[in-house]
């Protein structure tokens, strides 16, 4: 039992943060952060939540696959930035979208919304699942230390779902995990006990960004050569690849490497930066909205961030 895709969906907040703005900030500039990362704006909340941004994008693509919430028969969100730790993001969405399945959260960091598909895949194959709901939904503006220029510049917030059916469109996928908390680390609150003697870092994104972009390249483009082989294809076989949007120079380092047309790449970090489990499914959102996406095309996806964790998955549209 396989999948397919029949519904996407992203919802990113009003409030645009450019280059110029946070220049105001640390000491930055639009040309800095264009040459290093690629970001030239973000989308910052400014009273919603991460579950708000997810019920927003998961009516968006339940609408988009032409069904109705009650017909969901589970709910999986990915986030790394949730303002609770229960009720889930997943949770929330049911509730407040009128299901009634089951529903549940998993953290893989920015890799966490494919971890979360091929989860969905492994329920879909018992064979009693019609349809699921996948979700990626961070509001990292949450998590990050608005006075670190090296970090404050990249991230943003968003939340992208697709809604995913019986089909015989999930090829193949691999998932990879090196516990590893020195590139990339995001400490939870270390709460008040008064007998807790260790240290209690402060709770905001760190991460290398050298290691980090050494890390991403490599496992962006040996995990697509190995999943397309294992999987009987060829990268000429390629149509479209969508990535985490974590940084333009690891896009273009893996296109070159991979030997793949950079038109093949679907980018759009100059507009949201990296929204970490919420990127790839915001990028398949827009992909499959631009009307450039085709049933038959052969898409992959690939994702890598803390944990560390990367993960791909070959997909016929």
């Amino acid at each position: 039992m396989s999948i397919k895709i029949i519904g996407t969906g992203a919802y990113v907040p009003e409030k645009v943060v450019t280059n110029d703005d946070l220049a105001k900030l640390v000491d930055t500039s639009d040309e800095w952060i264009m040459q290093r990362v690629g970001v030239s704006q973000r989308r910052v909340s400014v009273d919603e939540t991460a579950s708000d941004f997810a019920v927003k994008a998961s009516l968006a693509a339940i609408k988009n696959a032409g069904i109705k919430p009650e017909e969901l028969d589970l709910i999986i969100a990915a986030s790394v930035s949730a303002e609770n730790i229960c009720p889930t993001v997943a949770g929330t969405v049911q509730k407040e979208i009128g299901a009634t399945c089951p529903a549940f959260d998993i953290n893989s960091a920015c890799s966490g919304f494919l971890f979360a598909l091929d989860t969905a895949v492994s329920f879909m194959a018992r064979g009693t699942y019609e349809n699921i709901l996948v979700i990626g939904a961070e509001r990292l503006s949450k998590i990050v230390d608005w006075t670190d220029r090296s970090t404050c510049v990249i991230f943003g917030d968003g939340a992208g779902a697709a809604v995913i059916t019986k089909g015989e469109g999930y090829l193949g996928s691999k998932l990879f995990t090196q516990g590893d908390d020195s590139v990339i680390k995001i400490p939870s609150f270390g709460g008040t006990s008064p007998f807790y003697t260790a240290e209690k870092p402060a709770p905001y994104i760190f991460m290398d960004g050298q290691e980090t972009f050494k890390f991403a390249v490599n496992k962006i483009v040996n995990d697509i050569k190995e999943l397309v082989s294992k999987c009987g294809y060829t990268l000429d076989d390629i149509d479209h690849v969508v990535t985490h949007q974590a940084n333009i120079r690891i896009i273009d380092y893996a296109s070159k490497r991979l030997k793949l047309s950079k038109d093949k790449f679907f980018v759009n970090i100059e507009k949201y930066g990296n929204t970490s489990s919420a990127s790839v499914p915001i990028a398949l959102a827009e992909l499959d909205a631009s009307g450039k996406i085709k049933r038959g095309d052969l898409l992959v996806m690939s994702a890598f961030g803390g944990g560390l964790s990367s993960a791909a998955c070959l997909i016929r549209w």
